[in-house]
């Protein structure tokens, strides 16, 4: 794994890593207590998604989110995460409208969140904003294929199977990395498609349901760690089963407390 603490990761060391082939992770964050569990465990990019939406406040997607919950969400993974580079969502609504609007939000999750970069879904719809921060001092990550803010447009279904499609994307990836983003997230596309826009880029791209060719995978940490209702998405993997942990031992503290076991004189004061 990456040291994310001496130094603390930069956007530099992120593009060097596409140069030098070395594989990466991101994982998303929402809070201080994971935030420095994963940044402990050697992840070198954490993303405040706001994907925080349907994982950790009870919606159905992710567009209910609002900049003040993003906002809240960011400050708690910047006091646990250190070492680690910080990425935060722009929420649905808070760069649609124009694009000084989005710059504002942008600096807000910077200025107030304590964010070292900000994502956007899109591609040519947010290439100005991109532009635009990057010449402000703000590091852009760009977000192409299944984007989960347009669900009432696309769904949940692979994007860029069609050529057309995927010519687009491809179109998009290298729009973005003229704009000076440091990084594209690749969401449900086509294997081949993640290879063939990683190729065709010189930044890293971060895949999430994109094939094994790009030059690092995300994933959220709720279906990583199992904390799900049920199965976890077909391009992810649950590689321990916490909410059964969690029910066991909820179970056991329940069960202890009615035979009277718990608290026992070690759990007492006299």
């Amino acid at each position: 794994m990456i040291d994310v603490t001496s130094p603390p990761v930069t956007v530099a060391h992120v593009r060097s890593w596409k140069h030098e082939r070395t594989p990466f992770v991101m994982l998303t964050a929402y809070d201080a207590t994971t935030a420095a569990i994963l940044a402990e465990a050697g992840v070198p990019v954490l993303l405040v998604g706001d994907s925080v939406g349907d994982n950790l406040l009870g919606h159905a997607t992710t567009v209910p989110v609002t900049l003040e919950d993003m906002l809240h969400h960011t400050r708690a993974v910047t006091r646990g995460a250190a070492g680690a580079l910080v990425v935060a969502d722009l929420p649905f609504g808070s760069y649609q409208v124009d694009v000084n609007e989005g710059m504002r939000a942008a600096l807000r999750l910077v200025k107030e969140g304590g964010a070292h970069a900000v994502k956007a879904e899109g591609g040519a719809r947010v290439v100005e904003l991109a532009r635009r921060l990057v010449e402000s001092g703000v590091p852009f990550m760009g977000h192409l294929g299944l984007t989960p803010q347009s669900v009432h447009e696309m769904g949940y279904r692979v994007q860029g199977r069609e050529p057309e499609a995927a010519e687009g994307i491809l179109a998009d990836a290298r729009d973005l990395e003229a704009a000076g983003a440091f990084a594209i997230v690749l969401e449900g596309v086509p294997a081949s498609l993640g290879k063939a826009v990683t190729a065709a880029v010189g930044v890293p791209t971060i895949g999430i349901g994109a094939g094994a060719d790009t030059d690092g995978q995300v994933l959220v940490v709720h279906d990583l760690l199992g904390l799900g209702p049920g199965p976890p998405p077909r391009f992810a993997k649950a590689y321990a089963d916490l909410r059964g942990v969690i029910t066991e031992a909820v179970r056991a503290f329940a069960e202890d407390v009615a035979t009277g076991a718990f608290p026992a004189p070690g759990q007492r004061y006299e």
